[in-house]
């Protein structure tokens, strides 16, 4: 967006300098020309309570893509365990409006979350893991995600109420941490922001009580 044309509206939460230069940041419409603070105490009052954490042993790229999308679907707070600094292209500058919190290790991290009231829930696609599909998300959680490759490291597994995987139905081993954390976020707004309740399996439903009349 170029230079506000007419003349400047009033209020506290516009930025004269990019009401007089433009505006280009990754920001949705209603906030064009908002300051940043102004953004970010906004949002505080719309947030949802679900909040996003990320193992970060190996630098990975991916990280920046999860919290782009903890953004996108209004998360509480994002979390990285482990390294402190880790990549934030991928983020495209949306992690500034977000609020970031370190833990130095999984233990830390649920220690927080214990004291916060809030359930530990990892993504990955491990033996023993259940069906994100068919699991009824709890309303206040952290959803976890490993980092690419090795997945969830073993001390966050232990730590975690329990471990969801996202069912497949290709020849792929597994989807990106990227794409499956964009999965498992959409999945709590679907259960607490449209309230649409976790149904049995169609192919269990069929089985147990034969097919259907019409």
């Amino acid at each position: 967006m170029g230079p506000w044309e007419g003349p400047w509206p009033a209020g506290d939460h516009w930025d004269p300098q990019l009401l007089e230069h433009g505006d280009r940041r990754n920001v949705v419409d209603a906030y064009r020309y908002w300051r940043h603070e102004a953004i970010v105490a906004d949002l505080d009052t719309t947030r949802h309570d679900f909040h996003v954490a990320v193992e970060n042993w190996g630098h990975d790229f991916n990280i920046g893509s999860v919290i782009r999308t903890a953004n996108a679907m209004g998360a509480q707070a994002f979390h990285i365990v482990g390294r402190r600094r880790w990549n934030r292209r991928g983020a495209m500058v949306t992690d500034r409006y977000q609020h970031e919190h370190h833990h130095q290790d999984a233990a830390s991290l649920a220690e927080w979350a214990r004291a916060e009231g809030l359930v530990l829930l990892g993504i990955d696609n491990l033996p023993g893991s259940v069906a994100l599909e068919t699991f009824d998300l709890p309303r206040r959680c952290v959803l976890v995600f490993g980092q690419e490759g090795p997945g969830l490291s073993e001390p966050m597994r232990a730590e975690c109420a329990a471990v969801l995987h996202i069912e497949q139905f290709g020849s792929t081993r597994s989807i990106n941490a990227g794409a499956a954390a964009a999965v498992a976020m959409h999945a709590w707004v679907r259960r607490h922001v449209f309230d649409q309740a976790v149904h049995q399996p169609v192919h269990q439903a069929v089985h147990q009580t034969g097919p259907q009349q019409v």
